[in-house]
């Protein structure tokens, strides 16, 4: 079976081939020899000599053919050609100054990243990090009819067939032909146009030895202006250094690369009634009309020419100019994946550190991905696409590695930023006259399906579904065409086959949150209508254009004629769009209700922060995984408002404005003040840790300061305590709290994973809080460095500080003595179980004289001995505000107790807790002292706890025998039964 190049091309006559086969092949090789050829040209004026005018109507004349073969034929050639000055000149071209300055002017504009990919690291460059997707070579009834098996999840599983590599695009094809058009086509999101980035850098440091000249051409650029070019011309006004080597294109010994990016962009008419034929580079056409000679090998036939495509348009160029189809697969196999994702997060700078210090962490963030894309998971279907690869990327970037206050970037704007990296100045078909955006499209639709599966809690979509939200209005031919284009092109960006057993029918979003994105999209730019709402704004625009000009006439008319009811005619004109602008006012009321309502659902209140669930869609959950015949947990939705709210951003509102999406600035005023009254006074209610920590992170993606302070002065208590506090999520308080100047009355921070980085990014808020609860962290004695000077500001109104269960030590304690002795805010200090040990009690006993304004000091469970509580309460008596000192649960002998029990605060001045009873009473603090046992039994020595538990019990019982009293014996045995029963739950490991 013959190859299709081999069969004779329509408008070539069998006799006329025949006859050039047998009788010319002298007369060819003569054309076609170097040393009688010296140019493209004068092989065109042979032509014209050789074939009548007439023939020239033909697309390919058999000449023109002949010459298509040129470079194949010569390569065979037996007889070595002559070497005139004119070829070494062009043998020397490839070396000339004008390609060098060509080179470098190409590797500076292809070398510079966008602002979204310069967050890893200044050594991040396309040139040394680059993963190349999978090229499958394919045929144009493979794109015209796909395969059902080409599904995500197939190619995932299998290798893929027929790969060819980038640098083998030009080989021959199977007929052994040269091949000089390759049309390389993928989806949105594939990585068309990094791929062809990575190629021109490459040809630029010599990586690419084929071609000796390589020029790209944006066919979005192209498309830009009608105005008659010649191809020289446009070429040196793209590349003004290649002016000297313009005219010896065309020649067999210039190995040029032509580069399409983009062609769909063009509107390409290959009738020779649409374009005309032009072999001549000075002849000035359309560009439109330069790229379809160029690829009919009537201008520049020796040129290879790529041409980047959605598969949509690929069909618009005739199969018998393309000699190779390839198909741009993406990373279709996990491997490609772990690869991209090892380069991104592992790169030195990549944690805004510019050190390797925390490589340890890239590499963990690395392995956990790993193991996340082995199980098959959804994420791996996602990451099919490298678009997707980039969005984990920066996802896990913005999560992991953000330590500015305030933080450069907001979950919206990585979202937005990267629909902008796909989608900027994306027409969806140009050839459809609306020239709708892509993304104005998407927001309709895809924004529509994924708006109503937020509504009802579900992130499975059928095919009865899809069609509901995609053909339910298809109108017109125009409106099933654009349909057409999205199901092609764009479809698979958004949507893929769900991966769970038993769904593999159904789709999903391919990143979960951005099924969240796309509905607060839909819902703010003002798509949730209801039938009359539509048919009311589309009357309403009508009414208003005519209005303008019935005004205008009238106008003139009433100059003529003094009609009265000329002004009532005005009125009536302007009543109905004024009346819909009103209704539109009411819009945006309902905007900011849903937003408020979404924010604050009780049934939500104690799931995972939305960082945390981000976090856990990306790098899984570490553990056993549900049984398939388990019911499933609901669906969360908790992004859908914080998404809204970031979409109202001015920054967000910029770069939608770049994709066809426009928010005017006075539906965001208007939507935040309609939010003000709901959403504040929601936020004075009690809300769980995990909410409040939403809330902040919606404050700081909305990125309107006046609205923040507003809402953060009505929070007078901020408890945290449970969160994780990662460095982004301390940036985020400390901006939100940054707004404001006045003090917070609580800040509960307790078990929230802080450490000194985390202290001296929310210093200047500690500063404020008059009550501070740090307890349960890992504060050791550097972050006891940064409390000292926290408590030695001039600003500092902390007034009670919980440090609890944190490694202070004995190195920690000679920092907050040089606090204590400093301070004059501070009244209540809780040391408890922070491995003081004797010697950090006698720093903070020797300090403790200066301080003049302490009230209460808790040095419990920090292996006390008798001289250093005795030094310790004989310094508190002679305090001047120091009324209570904690030492219970310490290593305090019986003659030591005896000691401490004869203090009495009305006589010394100070009350010491170490037991459960006073003398003969029982202490009024017995419930507090067992309430701290209780509360920190989970993050304390159970045996160590056991042994002083039946230490008070025999208290008790020695005290309950020498007091006669019947109500003192009655509570004695109360908090006797109390102890007992809280031994037995310690050793049956209930409590």
């Amino acid at each position: 079976m013959q190859c299709p190049r081999c069969l004779p091309q329509a408008g070539t006559s069998w006799s006329r081939i025949q006859g050039s086969k047998l009788g010319g092949r002298e007369i060819t090789r003569m054309l076609l020899s170097p040393s009688s050829a010296p140019g493209a040209r004068s092989s065109f004026i042979l032509g014209r000599m050789l074939h009548p005018a007439g023939s020239l109507c033909f697309e390919m004349s058999p000449l023109r053919s002949v010459a298509r073969y040129q470079g194949g034929f010569q390569e065979s050639a037996s007889q070595p050609s002559s070497t005139g000055p004119r070829q070494m000149a062009l043998r020397n071209v490839a070396s000339s100054d004008a390609i060098q300055k060509h080179r470098k002017s190409l590797s500076d504009w292809f070398s510079h990243q966008p602002n979204e990919e310069r967050q890893f690291g200044p050594s991040f460059s396309l040139d040394t990090i680059h993963v190349d997707p999978v090229i499958r070579e394919s045929s144009l009834e493979e794109i015209l009819k796909p395969s059902p098996d080409l599904t995500i999840l197939n190619q995932l599983q299998s290798p893929c067939s027929q790969t060819i590599g980038l640098q083998n695009l030009f080989d021959a094809d199977a007929c052994g032909q040269q091949v000089k058009n390759v049309v390389l086509y993928g989806t949105v999101g594939t990585g068309k146009s990094t791929l062809i980035k990575k190629m021109v850098v490459d040809w630029c440091h010599g990586r690419l030895p084929r071609f000796e000249l390589v020029i790209p051409f944006s066919c979005e650029d192209l498309s830009q202006g009608n105005v008659p070019i010649s191809l020289r011309r446009l070429i040196t006004k793209k590349y003004l250094h290649l002016k000297e080597v313009v005219p010896l294109l065309g020649s067999a010994h210039l190995n040029v690369l032509v580069i399409l990016n983009g062609m769909e962009r063009l509107n390409l008419d290959f009738r020779l009634s649409g374009t005309e034929l032009c072999c001549d580079p000075n002849e000035a056409v359309p560009p439109s009309a330069i790229v379809v000679n160029l690829l009919r090998k009537y201008l520049l036939p020796e040129a290879s020419i790529i041409v980047t495509t959605r598969p949509s348009a690929v069909r618009r160029i005739p199969s018998k100019y393309v000699g190779r189809y390839a198909e741009i697969c993406g990373f279709s196999n996990t491997n490609l994946q772990k690869q991209y994702f090892q380069m991104r997060l592992s790169q030195p700078g990549c944690d805004g550190s510019g050190s390797s210090s925390n490589s340890d962490e890239r590499d963990n963030l690395v392995e956990m991905l790993s193991r996340n894309l082995e199980r098959h998971n959804q994420i791996a279907a996602a990451c099919f696409l490298p678009s997707y690869c980039w969005l984990v990327c920066t996802t896990l970037h913005f999560l992991y590695f953000t330590k500015l206050v305030p933080p450069r970037q907001t979950l919206t704007g990585i979202y937005t930023s990267f629909l902008r990296l796909n989608f900027s100045g994306e027409i969806l078909d140009s050839t459809d006259p609306t020239n709708v955006s892509m993304m104005k499209y998407v927001a309709k639709t895809v924004g529509k399906l994924a708006h109503e599966g937020v509504v009802s809690r579900r992130t499975c979509f059928s095919d009865e579904d899809l069609q509901k939200c995609f053909e339910v209005e298809m109108k017109t031919e125009g409106e099933l065409n654009l349909l057409n284009v999205f199901r092609t092109d764009v479809f698979r960006f958004f949507l893929t086959p769900c991966v769970q057993p038993g769904k593999e029918h159904t789709f999903v979003f391919t990143i979960p949150a951005m099924q969240e994105y796309l509905a607060a999209l839909y819902v703010v730019l003002g798509e949730k209508k209801t039938l009359a709402q539509r048919v009311g704004k589309e009357v309403s625009e009508v009414i208003g254009k005519v209005s303008e000009d019935v005004t205008l006439v009238l106008g003139i008319v009433s100059k003529v004629l003094p009609l009265r009811i000329l002004p009532l005619l005005f009125g009536l004109l302007k009543m109905f769009p004024r009346f819909f602008n009103r209704l539109s006012g009411k819009d945006r009321d309902t905007i900011a209700h849903t937003m408020a309502v979404e924010m604050f659902k009780e049934e939500d209140y104690f799931n995972d922060d939305v960082l945390d669930q981000i976090n856990s869609s990306i790098l899984g959950v570490e553990g056993p995984l549900h049984h398939p015949d388990e019911a499933p947990e609901d669906e969360v939705f908790e992004l859908f408002p914080i998404f809204m709210g970031g979409l109202l951003s001015r920054r967000n509102r910029a770069l939608l404005e770049q994709l066809g999406c426009s928010i005017k600035n006075l539906a965001a005023f208007e939507i935040a003040n309609a939010m003000k009254k709901t959403m504040i006074r929601n936020s004075r209610k009690w809300l769980p840790p995990s909410e409040l920590m939403d809330y902040l992170v919606f404050l700081h993606e909305f990125q309107n300061e006046r609205f923040t302070a507003e809402a953060i002065r009505s929070l007078r208590a901020i408890n945290l305590s449970s969160i994780k506090m990662t460095p982004l999520k301390c940036s985020i308080l400390a901006s939100v709290m940054g707004t404001i100047s006045h003090e917070v009355e609580e800040l509960n921070l307790s078990s929230c994973h802080l450490d000194v980085n985390s202290l001296r990014t929310l210093f200047p808020v500690l500063l404020r809080c008059q009550k501070l609860h740090l307890q349960l962290n890992s504060l050791g004695p550097e972050a006891c460095r940064e409390i000292r000077d926290l408590l030695l500001h001039n600003k500092c109104v902390v007034s009670t500080l919980r440090l609890s269960d944190n490694p202070v030590t004995e190195q920690g304690a000679k920092y907050l003595a040089e606090a204590i002795a400093g301070n004059r805010s501070l009244t209540h200090l809780s040391l408890l179980h922070t491995s003081l040990g004797n010697q950090g009690v006698e720093v903070i006993t020797q300090h403790l004289a200066q301080n003049q304004h302490l009230k209460e000091l808790d040095v419990g469970y920090n292996s006390v001995t008798d001289e250093a509580a005795l030094g310790l309460v004989e310094v508190a008596k002679r305090h001047a505000t120091l009324k209570e000192v904690h030492l219970y649960f310490n290593d305090i002998s019986e003659e030591g107790k005896r000691a401490l029990h004869a203090l009495r605060r009305d006589r010394d001045g100070v009350q010491v807790l170490v037991f459960l009873t006073v003398g003969t009473d029982v202490s009024d603090y017995w419930a507090f002292i067992l309430s701290v046992v209780k509360k920190n039994l989970p993050n304390w020595d159970r045996e160590r706890v056991q042994q002083h538990l039946r230490l008070l019990l025999q208290d008790l019982e020695c005290s309950r025998r020498q007091t006669g009293n019947p109500w003192k014996k009655a509570k004695f045995l109360r908090v006797e039964n109390e102890v007992k029963k809280m031994l037995v739950k310690i050793q049956q490991g209930t409590l």
